[in-house]
């Protein structure tokens, strides 16, 4: 990988805008919360691993301009953990990532505030390289479910750009051809921000990975074919009874692929778990505005002023899902007793 997805540069937040791939690959520089709240709300970055790094060295920076005194830090730390917090609600490491920061804050009180500064610099730092060595050990284990020659069907994207680099879905696909095996992906499409097309392709491509775009509406065609192996998607959010939410589309995905008897894998991090919800029931859908149905490219595509709906996220029930791969190891036929066995790993 010879890109960074978010990083930190002399005080300030850097991201790679994933709004312009492939077309252009630019970095943007963020100096204050407010403008990293909107780079993530605006999917300068996305995914939910990069999108918890992101908030992570977000409040590194709102830090900075909080007053010495611990009674005007925390209070004005608080209100900026807030802004982050609201800026997507579906993904689960968002907030894992601010409670992380805020705890750290808890256990520095009373410590100078240039050593709390520092300290959240470091945390952020450390959430970034321990989701890089997360991505890169859900491939070890997912790579052991891929037979020696397969097509793998992706939806979104779940990769190095989703995360802190290697990646969670394609992290299992990078595992697998490290392994030696042959491996081809059918990444969908992913309407309406076409991160299959734009983002799943663009980094196998430099990865050298054998990939092809198809359409949504293109994958239950292929699998009646005979032409997929496995499904591997990632994940914003994983209740407590192995529930997901992924991006709007998965669900169907998984339908079918339950008609056909074709493998549905999930990999995600273990701070993707929220243990605090039964089911999926009780995941926040976000909702995004018309224009990003309406309009692609800056083309508008459909009559001004008519109704849409856009649901970000869709849920795909546990029971549609063959096994949650994840840092820890693989969870078969995912079920709330299964999953609560992974509460116990620091979850």
């Amino acid at each position: 990988m010879n890109f960074e997805v978010v990083g930190w540069k002399q005080g300030h937040v850097t991201m790679l805008d994933q709004r312009l791939l492939p077309e252009k690959e630019i970095y943007n520089t963020y100096g204050s919360v407010e403008e990293v709240a909107g780079a993530i709300k605006d999917l300068v970055v996305r995914g939910a691993p990069a999108i918890g790094v992101a908030a992570a060295f977000g409040t590194a920076l709102a830090s900075h301009k909080w007053p010495d005194d611990m009674d005007g830090f925390t209070a004005g730390l608080q209100r900026d953990l807030r802004i982050l917090n609201e800026a997507r609600p579906t993904a689960r490491n968002l907030l894992w990532a601010l409670e992380r920061q805020a705890d750290m804050v808890r256990r520095m009180h009373g410590k100078p505030a240039d050593e709390i500064r520092a300290a959240l610099l470091r945390e952020a730092e450390k959430i970034r390289d321990e989701d890089l060595e997360s991505c890169m050990a859900m491939g070890r284990a997912g790579a052991k479910l891929v037979p020696e020659k397969a097509c793998i069907l992706t939806h979104c994207n779940a990769g190095a750009l989703a995360t802190a680099g290697y990646g969670t879905a394609l992290g299992v696909v990078r595992g697998a051809v490290e392994q030696g095996k042959q491996v081809r992906v059918i990444a969908d499409e992913t309407r309406p921000f076409l991160q299959g097309a734009r983002l799943t392709a663009w980094e196998l491509m430099k990865d050298n990975i054998d990939v092809t775009v198809i359409t949504d509406n293109m994958a239950g065609h292929l699998m009646a074919q005979g032409e997929v192996d496995l499904v591997v998607v990632g994940a914003d959010r994983i209740a407590a009874n192995g529930d997901v939410a992924n991006k709007i589309g998965t669900y169907s995905v998984a339908v079918i692929a339950k008609y056909h008897d074709i493998p549905f894998y999930v990999a995600a991090p273990l701070s993707t778990f929220d243990f605090s919800l039964k089911n999926g029931s009780q995941i926040p859908i976000e909702e995004r505005g018309a224009d990003e149905i309406t309009i692609v490219g800056g083309s508008r595509i459909a009559p001004e002023g008519v109704k849409t709906r856009y649901p970000a996220f869709d849920i795909t029930p546990a029971g549609l899902i063959s096994a949650i791969i994840t840092e820890k190891g693989i969870v078969h036929n995912p079920c709330a007793e299964s999953v609560a066995d992974l509460g116990h790993c620091g979850a």
